[in-house]
């Protein structure tokens, strides 16, 4: 893109801006290119290496051909053809090397996602709302289980067993100063004092996140989206992407950032704080320390209660462009967590001769604490989608609705086992021997231990789901014979093609493997807490004295889980800094982030940012600016991921301006995977609105595509939005336009087929400057469309 926009020099300036008027309205016509994911260059989706940046800035921006930069001023030239336009959006995703460090951020960004799965309803408000509150408590309690990891890490591992602990201490000496004896009793000596110092390590990392959350707010989702007022009566739009304020969640993710900024904290002081209060409520203390130690719970719980408040209060306001803030909670709150955290740093450093530390550090059972709630909040959030559901069915949703649930189950769990793998990592690292320190809490090594079976039922799952695609690919090999008859048979390129899409029906049976994993998660999860709570020993000793299999078997699963869970957390570092100095490797995290990171911050705001915030309100303005100044005429071609954004800044537009738009998508997740993933915002009635809504949609996909697909608009909206699928590849064998096999497209190139450029001319047809087209008359010339059977639009 930098390329680019060099090359533009100054001829973008001194052009007429798009849509500035200039034109007199004269009904040219606008073709607005957006891409997928991955991205991809100007130059590239515009065919010519001479290209100007329009409007926009580095981040994303609106480019045109050099020739085209004044197609305003020249209506003549552009009779039979639209002016291209190309939205650049991949720096939003995939830009420099830091953005690879939001692969730390996964668990939030998992359990976000959560919070748009809900099913589709009518009526309900109340349950609807559960259904959110339930999902921000769960992003709560990942914020405290990330917390807590770093205090186990740095306060219990490091500061308390192995400065405590002789032979560790000998062995890094670097924490020499924190040891009693290797200091002689220096002042940093205490354990109160070690643990005070080491309270700095969560309590930076709890900032860090404050920061990041607020940073990057501002520079992705600060953007206003248009204003105007939501009027039900004339915006038939059936889904809530159609609000004014959905694209604008500043209010929300204020006040969540203040809570989990001060949930962190104070479990930062929890960590310190509880074991003093534990030692200075023992008989025979000093007056003032006991009298603080009954104090310090008090507080605690009052400001966990606060927390736990502000997160219950209601969600997002997105009947309106909501700019106002929470102005004493967003301030006052990790202002006072934060003073409270000092308070307790002060009072577990106050000297305590008497007091020695031995074998882990006193409350080890948070992560067992945090681990059942988590149990807990997932079965409520089951129980909750169950009943929306049941109330308004949907046969293509989902795990049955189930698929929020489902996905909460996995983030907490990817948050249990980063936590669990930084702690065994680290213990290891310090214990050389094994003898040492006592090392992480059991439940962690149980977490760990249950990590081979699991893998066992995703590996059988996997080998399932491999042999149900290798005899689906084998039926297949008749039906690709079939659409070419009369070719000369190749029995290789036919396995090629059909393989292609028997693979490309793997995305409509993620459903089962996620469900399966999710239900396996939970039950082997409910079992390590239980393992743990009643014998309070690892699984090998735990085993001891019963039968041979089943001690050898809880010996495996415990070095194997131990030696999983720490090659993955190496494997994720690996990947992370990778990404850092490899550009195609960052593109790769960019491609996950595309789909993950394109719902706002509802239930966490140390998720990644979400880039639609920006990118709707930019292809909002885009087409509302053109519409008005030249009175219609664009066909907005979103192809992936691009269609999707397509589709929301439709929705975002005026009825009347909505109405002016032709939109054609290709490769679109919009029904296969949002549609079934995200029902209440992407369910059939939505989609039936948004064609409803536009003057014509029509859709393009293929049976090799492992993303895009039909819309599956139920009655006559099917054939006027879906065309019968794409040949892929163009031609089996050799043929004079084809000398050369040509290549299985899949996902990519649908421009190349002739069916792009026949579908974007039916609808540039339609269209009329000043006033739509008819929705059920053709526009002048129609262009005829051989397979489509009935009549498009």
């Amino acid at each position: 893109m930098e390329q680019a926009q060099d090359r533009a020099g100054t001829g973008g300036r001194d052009a007429p801006g798009p849509g500035d008027g200039r034109d007199g309205r004269t009904g040219t016509a606008l073709e607005l290119l957006v891409h997928g994911v991955g991205g991809t260059t100007p130059a590239e989706m515009l065919d010519d290496p001479r290209t100007v940046r329009m409007t926009g800035d580095h981040i994303a921006a609106v480019f045109r051909r050099a020739e085209d930069a004044d197609a305003e001023t020249r209506p003549e030239d552009y009779r039979g053809r639209p002016v291209p336009e190309a939205y650049v959006w991949c720096n939003l995703t995939s830009g420099n090397g830091s953005r690879a460090l939001w692969l730390l951020l996964l668990p939030f960004m998992v359990v976000n996602l959560a919070h748009w799965m809900r099913p589709s309803t009518h009526g309900r408000i109340r349950t609807v709302r559960l259904y959110g509150l339930l999902v921000r408590l769960a992003g709560l309690t990942l914020t405290v289980l990330l917390v807590a990891a770093a205090c186990e890490v740095a306060i219990d591992l490091l500061a308390w067993q192995c400065a405590g602990t002789r032979a560790c201490a000998e062995r890094h000496s670097w924490l020499g100063f924190l040891s009693p004896v290797m200091s002689d009793g220096g002042w940093w000596s205490a354990p109160g004092r070690r643990l005070a110092l080491a309270a700095v390590v969560p309590a930076a990392l709890t900032g860090l996140l404050w920061y990041l959350s607020l940073r990057t707010w501002r520079a992705y989702e600060s953007q206003q989206p248009m204003d105007r007022t939501l009027e039900p009566e004339k915006d038939p739009s059936r889904t809530a992407l159609g609000r004014p304020g959905f694209w604008y969640g500043r209010r929300l993710v204020a006040r969540l950032r203040a809570a989990h900024t001060a949930a962190g904290l104070l479990t930062v002081a929890a960590a310190v704080g509880e074991p003093a209060a534990r030692f200075d409520r023992r008989p025979g203390g000093p007056a003032l320390l006991d009298v603080l130690g009954w104090l310090l719970p008090a507080a605690l719980a009052t400001g966990t209660a606060a927390v736990v408040a502000v997160v219950c209060r209601r969600g997002r306001s997105e009947n309106h462009l909501d700019r106002q803030l929470d102005q004493h909670l967003v301030r006052r709150l990790p202002l006072a967590a934060l003073a409270l955290l000092a308070l307790v740093l002060v009072y577990g450093g106050w000297a305590r001769p008497a007091w020695t530390s031995a074998g882990r550090l006193p409350g080890d059972m948070t992560f067992g604490g945090i681990a059942l709630v988590q149990g807990l909040l997932v079965i409520a959030l089951a129980v909750v989608a169950h009943l929306l559901h049941r109330g308004l069915p949907d046969a293509r949703a989902a795990i049955r609705g189930l698929g929020g649930p489902a996905v909460a189950m996995l983030a907490c769990a990817l948050g249990g086992v980063m936590s669990g793998g930084v702690a065994q990592r680290v213990s290891d690292w310090l214990d050389g021997n094994g003898t040492s320190i006592d090392g992480p809490p059991v439940l962690l090594t149980w977490q760990a231990s249950v990590i081979p079976p699991l893998l066992v039922v995703v590996l059988l799952l996997g080998a399932a789901l491999a042999r149900h695609t290798w005899r689906l690919a084998r039926a297949e090999r008749a039906v690709v014979e079939g659409d070419h008859p009369g070719e000369a048979g190749d029995p290789g390129r036919t396995r090629r093609i059909a393989f292609t899409r028997a693979a490309a029906t793997l995305t409509d049976r993620a459903p089962l493997l996620v469900a399966v994993t999710s239900a396996a998660t939970l039950l082997a999860g409910a079992g390590a807490l239980v393992g743990a709570l009643t014998t309070d020993r690892v699984p090998a000793d735990a085993a001891r004295g019963t039968y041979a299999f089943v001690h050898g078997a809880a010996q495996t699963a415990q070095a194997l889980g131990s030696w999983l869970i720490g090659f993955g957390f190496v494997l994720f570092v690996t990947w992370g800094r990778r990404a850092y100095k490899d550009a195609s490797a960052r593109r790769t995290i960019g491609i996950l982030w595309d789909v993950g990171t394109f719902w706002p911050r509802a239930a966490h705001p140390f998720a990644p940012p979400c880039y639609a915030e920006r990118a709707v309100p930019d292809l909002t303005w885009r087409m509302a600016t053109w519409t008005r100044a030249t009175g219609g005429r664009l066909v907005i071609s979103g192809h992936s991921q691009g269609s999707v954004l397509a589709a929301a800044a439709a929705w975002q537009l005026e009825p009347s301006a909505r109405k002016r738009v032709a939109l054609l998508t290709y490769g679109s997740p919009l029904e296969r995977l949002y549609g079934r993933w995200f029902p209440a915002h992407f369910g059939p009635a939505a989609l039936a609105s948004l064609h409803e809504e536009v003057d014509c949609w029509r859709n393009l996909y293929r049976r090799t595509d492992p993303i895009g697909g039909p819309m599956r608009l139920p009655g006559d909206c099917g054939p006027a939005v879906d065309r019968a699928p794409l040949k892929d590849p163009l031609t089996y064998g050799r043929t004079e336009l084809h000398p050369l096999p040509a290549p299985i497209l899949g996902h990519s190139d649908y421009q190349a087929d002739p069916a792009f450029a026949e579908e974007r001319q039916r609808l540039l047809a339609r269209l009329r400057p000043e006033v739509p087209a008819p929705r059920h008359t053709a526009g002048p010339e129609p262009v005829p469309a051989a397979d489509d059977g009935p009549e498009a639009c």
